[in-house]
This record gives structure tokens, C-alpha cells and sequence, in this order.
């Protein structure tokens, strides 16, 4: 019986089926396009693995551009960035669980405070360890996911400045539709600094913060001096004026595993949901919604870019594999490199089409797609 081995010289690593090329050049270029447009100090949003384009590495990347925060969704985000060796300062984007804060007081990252309760328990850790904790204030001026609602502000902050080891650093909301419904974005900056004279005005904070990456190309800053730029970051502009400054910093790739000739009638993956008409070239690419490609593409017109050309995605998306039409192109061959999507094929060409966003598109991409690093 044929013993099986694990890899080894007599056995390589085959190359990847699926992988991610991720352009560190391009990151810094869109990160230079940033602060052109708002001279304040940036907040890099790299959660959900830096927007599904690697954590570690794009961290290691922006912190050599002495940002004011790295900000992240929650604590296991910010312990791999401090493992891989990273110092710079780590913002908590949301609301944090009581079990955390102990931990977030000893590594002195800052966190958001969205409640009275919240601030208390981060001032007894902080007594408790002997420090004094730089927090921020989350206002609700519109999102409804956190922060304090603006009824009776001045009274709170009258309240948190009396806990003797919290500092209450900055002050930051966030835009629910600044990349749909200007007039509100509009009332919402108006809003917001208007929240900060009420509290003793723009001397009062260190940090004010308000605009995501729409929010940062689209519109007047008002009293912010951060700003928190995160979509636009991985090359993407969620306004369309823009994109053309900003760089491609993820092609995501395949290659062709198999071609084969198949005759009129003959149906294409599962549901028969599509049926050739004619002879038909098909070739099968090594990737699917198990990689992240979403399935909802399906029968939607997708193409994917082979040799300087556009294929049609035929039928539907499985797990592992898709199919495209090759008729009347014979130079292609298995093992060509196939784009699914990047420079030639947007990623929110695929986002349209799959009648979601293109965020969701970046951050479902797989671990078991590998990420390839090149600047």
C-alpha cells in the first residue's frame, strides 16, 4: 500500500488556484492621495483584516507613515497588530464587552465611550492599575449603531470629566450616507460641530474626528483635524469623481485548470442554468464562493480577464470552480493566469453586478486564498 507523505522535495507545493496580489505601493500612493485632500491627521481603518487585504502586513506598511491611530473593530485586531510588532497608537471603532477593558487600560489603546457605565468600568481598571486611560467620545449624530445621543451632552461630559483617571481625548461620530444623500451629510457636519461648541468648542478636544473615506473626498471638514479613511485606502473611491487618483491595491487571480470542447445542448454547472447553444470552448477556473467570488453573480453577465480579453462566466458559480466561454479564443490554455478582478475588471464592476458593496466584496475573500505582497 502506497504510503501518503506529507509535503516534501519529492512532493512540492503546487502553485495556488486562487490568490491575492496585493500592491504595497499602491496602498501608500492612495494613502499620499488622503493627505492631499484633508491636511488634518488620518486614522487608517484596517479592520477585518485591513478590508480582507492582510492585516499584519498593511499595518506594518501604514505605520511607517506616522498616522495619529490604526483603527480597528476589536481587541483580537489589535493584539495581532501589537504581535506583529507594530507601536502604533490602536483606536477601538465600537463599543468594547467589560471582559476587554481590562486588557485595553494595561496596553493603553483608546477606546470609544458610548455610555456612563462604560466610562465608570474603564475608570475602575485604569485606578486599579494606577493610569490615567485617553478615551474619545461617540456621539450619535445620525448612524444609530453607537454613542451617546446629543440630548443633555454637556451635562454628561460634566460627568465624565469627574472620573479621576480618564481623559477624554477626542470626540468622533460617524456618517451613515455620505456616499448617497449629500443635504444630510451636510446637516450632519453642521450638527457635529455644532455639538463641539456646546461642549467649550474645538480648544476643548485634542481629536475630532466625523468623515470616513466618503466623507474625507466629498465635503468640507468644518472643526475636524481627523479624518478616518478606510475604502479609499484599498483603491477604491465610494465616490465615483475620485477614483481615477486612486491606485488598484488588490487583483485577485486564478488560472485556467481544465479546457474542454462542448457540443450544442450541453448544460453548464449546476441547475442547468445555462445551456450552450452552439459547440462551445468552456474552460474551468480554480475559484469560487469558497474563495469569496460571490455566487450571486451567477447568470448576471460577469466576465473574468484572460490574455488582454474579456470571458464570459457561464452558469453558476460553485464552491471551488467557474466556468467561462473560450469560443473563438484558442490561445488560451490551462494554466493561464485569469483576473477575476483589479486593474482590467473593478472589483465594483463585480460588487454591481452581485447586487452588493463592494466592502463585502474585499473583507469575504477567504484565508485559504493567499495573499502575495508586492510594492
Amino acid at each position: 500500500m502506497t504510503r501518503l507523505e506529507a509535503v516534501t522535495d519529492s512532493f512540492p507545493v503546487s502553485p495556488p488556484r486562487a490568490w491575492a496580489e496585493i500592491d504595497l505601493g499602491a496602498l501608500g500612493k492612495n494613502l499620499r492621495v488622503a493627505r492631499e485632500v484633508f491636511p488634518g491627521a488620518l486614522m487608517a481603518v484596517v479592520k477585518a483584516g485591513a478590508y480582507g487585504h492582510g492585516l499584519e502586513e498593511v499595518a506594518r506598511v501604514l505605520a511607517a507613515e506616522g498616522l495619529a491611530f490604526l483603527g480597528v473593530a476589536n481587541v483580537g485586531e489589535a493584539r495581532r497588530i501589537r504581535d506583529a510588532g507594530v507601536q502604533s497608537p490602536i483606536y477601538l471603532l465600537g463599543a468594547t464587552w467589560s471582559a476587554e477593558r481590562e486588557e485595553i487600560v494595561a496596553r493603553g489603546w483608546t477606546p470609544c465611550i458610548s455610555s456612563l457605565a462604560e466610562a465608570e468600568d474603564f475608570n475602575h481598571h485604569a485606578a486599579l492599575q494606577g493610569k490615567r486611560l485617553n478615551v474619545h467620545l461617540a456621539v450619535d449624530t445620525g448612524m444609530g449603531r453607537g454613542g451617546f445621543v446629543v440630548d443633555h451632552l454637556p451635562e454628561i461630559l460634566h460627568q465624565l470629566e469627574q472620573l479621576p483617571h480618564l481623559t477624554i481625548e477626542g470626540i468622533g461620530s460617524h456618517l451613515p450616507s455620505a456616499d448617497e444623500d449629500e443635504a444630510f451629510t451636510r446637516r450632519q457636519f453642521e450638527r457635529f460641530c455644532g455639538i463641539i461648541e456646546s461642549l467649550g468648542g474645538a480648544e476643548r478636544f485634542k481629536w475630532m474626528h466625523l468623515s470616513n473615506s466618503a466623507g474625507l473626498l466629498g465635503y468640507d471638514q468644518g472643526l475636524c483635524n481627523l479624518s478616518r479613511p478606510g475604502l479609499m485606502l484599498y483603491g477604491v473611491s465610494p465616490l465615483p469623481g475620485f477614483q481615477e487618483k486612486l491606485a488598484t491595491v488588490m487583483t485577485l487571480k486564478s488560472r485556467v485548470t481544465l479546457v474542454r470542447e462542448l457540443p450544442a445542448g450541453h448544460g453548464v454547472s449546476y441547475g442547468r442554468q445555462f445551456v450552450t447553444t452552439r459547440p462551445t470552448r468552456v474552460a474551468t477556473i480554480g475559484i469560487g464562493y469558497g474563495d469569496g467570488y460571490p455566487r450571486h453573480v451567477s447568470g448576471k453577465g460577469a466576465d473574468v480577464w484572460i490574455r488582454g480579453r474579456r470571458f464570459p462566466i457561464l452558469g453558476r458559480v460553485t464552491m471551488d470552480q467557474l466556468m467561462v466561454d473560450l469560443t473563438g479564443a484558442e490561445d488560451v490554455v490551462e494554466g493561464d493566469e485569469v483576473e477575476i478582478f483589479g486593474p482590467n475588471i473593478s472589483v465594483g464592476e463585480i460588487a454591481l453586478k452581485a447586487e452588493t458593496i463592494v466592502w463585502e466584496i474585499f473583507t469575504g475573500i477567504t484565508p485559504r486564498v493567499l495573499r502575495v505582497y508586492h510594492s
